[in-house]
């Protein structure tokens, strides 16, 4: 984390910078919670996250109240092992491991 406040969190690494924002009060009010979480994949937008082991993303992921889906869900893109999952309010998120020759992400 780089920067936060009470309404927005700025996540930063060299390449990419990201701001989270609170939503807002009254909306938050409205929006229902459930566990599992409602996966929302009908959104234009899905973030791919670079880690250092597939594995050790799934046992944060699910620590944190989210999901990547199993091992048998996995698949290869270029040189990556890639994986999709849900944070805990259900937002569609990919991460993705490098493989053989591919440079590791800075963490």
């Amino acid at each position: 984390m780089t920067y936060s406040e009470d309404d927005h969190v700025v996540l930063e690494s060299p390449g990419f910078q990201l701001v989270v924002v609170a939503v807002a009060a009254h909306i938050a009010a409205s929006i229902e919670l459930v566990s599992p979480p409602v996966r929302r994949e009908d959104t234009p937008i899905k973030l791919v996250f670079p880690v250092c082991c597939l594995g050790a993303a799934r046992t944060a992921a699910a620590n944190l109240g989210g999901e990547l889906y199993p091992v048998e869900r996995e698949w290869g893109v270029r040189v990556s092992r890639v994986c999709d999952g849900h944070d805990p309010q259900g937002n569609v998120l990919q991460v993705r491991e490098p493989g053989p020759g591919a440079q590791s992400p800075e963490l």
